[in-house]
This record gives structure tokens, C-alpha cells and sequence, in this order.
């Protein structure tokens, strides 16, 4: 009888360390669900940046195009205007 009740003893403390690692498991595996689900939210917000980024790359070349086509027609003006003071001072 002795023997009945130690063994019964036995299987009653490996069942609940079964049940505590169950209980582990799932909190393990609920922090790595809420961690992948945080992971997916950066990976989310830097593709977002990435493309904010891409877009104002895109505009300061843009306007440095621009910026150099004005230079190049400033220079053209100055040239035209330093022809023409070269002759009024000619005459």
C-alpha cells in the first residue's frame, strides 16, 4: 500500500512539473509572438522611412538640377553682360 501511494506521489509531481512546463511554454511562446509582432512593427516603420528617405533624395536632386540649370543661366547672363560692357567701354 505504502508503495501504491509513493508511486502514486511520483506520478502526481511529474504531472504537475508537466503542467508548470506547459505553462512555460506558452509564456515563452506568447513573449515570442509579441516579440516577432514588435519586430514586424519596426521592420514596418523603417521600410516607411526608407521610402520618406528615397522620396527626399529623390526632390534635393531635383532641385540641385534645377539649381544648376539657374547657375548655368546666371553664368550665361554674366558673360553676355561683361560682352556688352567691353564694348560700351570700346566706343
Amino acid at each position: 500500500m505504502k508503495k501504491h501511494v509513493a508511486i502514486a506521489l511520483v506520478l502526481a509531481a511529474a504531472g504537475l512539473a508537466g503542467c508548470a512546463s506547459n505553462s512555460e511554454l506558452s509564456d515563452v511562446r506568447a513573449q515570442i509572438e509579441q516579440a516577432q509582432q514588435t519586430a514586424d512593427r519596426a521592420l514596418s516603420a523603417a521600410e516607411s522611412a526608407q521610402q520618406r528617405a528615397d522620396s527626399a533624395v529623390s526632390t534635393a536632386n531635383a532641385a540641385s538640377a534645377k539649381a544648376d540649370a539657374a547657375q548655368a543661366t546666371a553664368n550665361q547672363v554674366d558673360e553676355k553682360i561683361d560682352r556688352m560692357f567691353k564694348k560700351t567701354m570700346m566706343k
